[in-house]
């Protein structure tokens, strides 16, 4: 695991695209604050750059220094839930513009699987999360699913879970609106 840690930074520093295993599906990942690298990632997943991705971060301290009001609400939900959650928030900033959905929000994941924590608590910056799979396709529930375009395509693929069978599942997704009023997008 730290050697593939050691080598997914490297790339992550020099604005490269990884693959990698998260708290729920494997994702492509890339400096959420670089957006020639989000672009690229938009460009191998074949995805329309309207459609906004997600970022990991491994601490809920953080979240404050990229969207402009943190809710105690989100707060004790990253508390109380008991399976990956992604929360929309509103004003997202101090990031890639390219990454931000057109009404200012962004989606945000703490996540507690130990090689994302590890890896963005050493890159110190969020990483960009969206299913390995081409747009339309649906996502792949391990690494084995992965269309081998995506694979090919991306510049690191890290090795550490490979070999998992288990069938993943996408987080459930919380946004909470301007007023604090909480909608569920997806369970």
């Amino acid at each position: 695991m730290h050697n593939d840690i050691k080598q997914a930074l490297e790339v992550l520093k020099k604005g490269g695209v990884i693959l990698y295993p998260t708290d729920t599906i494997w994702g492509i990942g890339c400096d959420a604050t670089n957006e020639e690298a989000v672009k690229r990632v938009y460009e191998i997943k074949q995805r329309e750059d309207s459609k906004s991705m997600l970022v990991l971060m491994e601490n809920p301290n953080r979240i404050s220094s990229y969207v402009d009001e943190v809710p105690e609400i989100a707060l004790d939900l990253i508390e109380v839930t008991n399976k990956p959650t992604t929360i929309i928030y509103s004003g997202a900033k101090n990031l890639a513009k390219n990454l931000i959905n057109s009404d200012g929000s962004i989606g945000i994941r703490i996540t507690e699987e130990a090689f994302t924590q590890e890896l963005i608590q050493r890159f110190r910056k969020p990483i960009v999360s969206t299913s390995a799979n081409i747009s339309g396709e649906a996502p792949a529930q391990n690494f084995a699913e992965i269309n081998p375009d995506i694979i090919n395509a991306v510049d690191y693929v890290v090795e550490y879970r490979q070999n998992e069978t288990t069938k993943a599942q996408a987080s459930s997704i919380i946004k909470i609106g301007t007023d604090w009023g909480i909608q569920i997008i997806r369970e």
